[in-house]
């Protein structure tokens, strides 16, 4: 098997995994199914988004913090398994805001913007203020999206049947992020000629490469 489809079946793999999530999630969240799976299913965006960030720090996470964590959990439990659809509300919540903050922290102070900093981790020779202006336009729209999302979640949570929120929340947000993504290549070829427009398993290869120091 070539490296090119064994990517393509890992990402397959991907798509199929969280796709089962998803409906998994929303059956979660109207209250079927057994209340101990749907908590663990519904803490595993919460915990994916916590290690990436962590994954950031530039320390370890000691030990007593991860302790701490671990008796919180243990202490929320009995809650947890009492209010799934809140949990997954939250869990939603969080990992938008989280991911918004990720982004959106690198469009102030003196560091480039999260998908610049990328863009040189693809192109070491250098890239152009064009390209430069370009990322940091898909770095402000990623943060707008994801405090977008995290609203209109929380406004369909409130003041909706929790079953239009459940659709909206698990069964639309990853159609949603793949549109950003079409959306977002569509204006690369665009607005950068061919040299400047990484493939999509480029760009995913500079994310979990090794960083060099940066503000990413």
């Amino acid at each position: 098997m070539t490296d090119a489809a064994a990517q393509r079946l890992r990402g397959l793999a991907v798509v199929v995994l969280f796709a089962a999530w998803a409906v998994a999630a929303h059956v979660g969240s109207a209250g079927n199914g057994h209340p101990d799976i749907n908590v663990t299913l519904g803490l595993m965006p919460i915990a994916l988004v916590a290690g990436l960030l962590l994954r950031r720090l530039p320390q370890p996470l000691p030990p007593l913090g991860a302790a701490a964590g671990l008796l919180l959990l243990i202490w929320l439990w009995p809650q947890l398994r009492g209010n799934v659809a809140t949990l997954y509300w939250l869990q939603h919540l969080g990992t938008h805001l989280a991911l918004g903050w990720l982004f959106g922290r690198t469009l102030f102070g003196p560091g480039e913007a999260l998908v610049t900093q990328l863009a040189r981790r693809v192109f070491r020779h250098g890239i152009s203020a064009r390209k430069v202006r370009y990322t940091r336009q898909v770095t402000i729209a990623w943060t707008a999206f994801f405090f977008g999302n995290a609203a209109l979640s929380t406004a369909l949570f409130l003041f909706a049947p929790t079953d239009i929120w459940s659709i909206h929340a698990n069964l639309l947000t990853g159609p949603l992020i793949g549109l950003m993504f079409v959306g977002e290549y569509l204006c690369r070829r665009i607005k950068l000629p061919i040299e400047e427009r990484p493939s999509f398993a480029t760009a995913i290869r500079a994310w979990r490469a090794p960083q060099d120091g940066g503000q990413a």
